[in-house]
């Protein structure tokens, strides 16, 4: 079913990513995606990155042609949607959330859920961060009494290194789970340190969505779909995907290494 909501409000969040704020209820479990539709130009998957009682919030980075085209648009302007779609994240206290880029979208919501638990985001420098400086996300880190520990590839803020650095020091027995958004590389690196700690991971992937609801097969991951059997996977699901961190599909259908894949996405 595909509704229609009106842009009530644009931000300009980095240099290559904006926020558009919706109107309209939305059904939404932990880590779904929906489908932004643009009538003449195309139909994407996105994260909703908050939620509140009438409005929702979707933050899109500029790549292709499409997010370029949705980034341009102007208060006031109707998007139709689809969704939400596939399965989220079980929220548990006392856990580790690690996000690089984008992946600090999807995590949003999660973080309303947990409690004592430690958010690591990660971006190329300080301008790429998500949300740096949004006060409604401080008061909700302080408020379930977790904590947010920054990291950029330069060093302009925060940690001088990468997320999986981060992680490798702060997981511990104690941690619950371990869940991740970003890009895969990240991923992938953050799935085989759980791994060698027994420690659960739950990880958003992405993957190119046409259909949405499992029928075209162009979001094959191994022997799941990740539109259907994810986009959120555990660390079972995992184990047994063999194209986990390796590989994916061209919209054509072809299967290619990974980072011609995301190499091809970004046009």
């Amino acid at each position: 079913m595909q509704t229609i909501h009106k842009i009530k409000k644009i931000i300009r969040e980095t240099p290559k990513s904006v926020s558009l704020i919706l109107d309209g209820k939305i059904t939404y479990q932990l880590g779904q995606f929906i489908m932004l539709w643009l009538p003449g130009v195309d139909e994407k998957p996105f994260a909703i990155s908050y939620l509140d009682k009438d409005e929702f919030r979707v933050t899109i980075e500029e790549k292709g042609n499409f997010t370029k085209a949705i980034s341009n648009l102007i208060i006031g302007t109707q998007i139709g949607l689809r969704g939400p779609y596939g399965h989220g994240f079980e929220p548990k206290d006392n856990s580790i959330i690690v996000a690089g880029g984008l992946g600090m979208a999807p995590a949003i919501e999660l973080i309303k859920k947990v409690k004592n638990s430690t958010i690591i985001q990660g971006a190329k420098s300080k301008e790429f961060l998500l949300y740096l400086n949004d006060e409604n996300l401080t008061k909700l880190i302080e408020k379930n009494k977790n904590k947010i520990v920054h990291c950029t590839d330069d060093g302009s803020f925060g940690i001088r290194g990468f997320t999986t650095q981060v992680l490798k020091k702060l997981i511990n027995k104690q941690t619950k789970t371990v869940y991740t958004c970003g890009p895969e590389v990240m991923i992938k690196k953050v799935f085989e340190l759980c791994e060698k700690k027994k420690i659960e991971c739950q990880a958003s992937l992405e993957r190119m969505m046409k259909c949405a609801i499992g029928v075209c097969g162009s979001c094959v991951c191994g022997d799941q779909l990740v539109c259907k059997d994810g986009p959120v996977f555990s660390s079972e699901q995992l184990r047994k995907m063999k194209d986990f961190g390796k590989y994916a599909r061209l919209k054509s259908g072809k299967k290619v290494a990974l980072s011609e894949y995301f190499s091809y996405r970004d046009q």
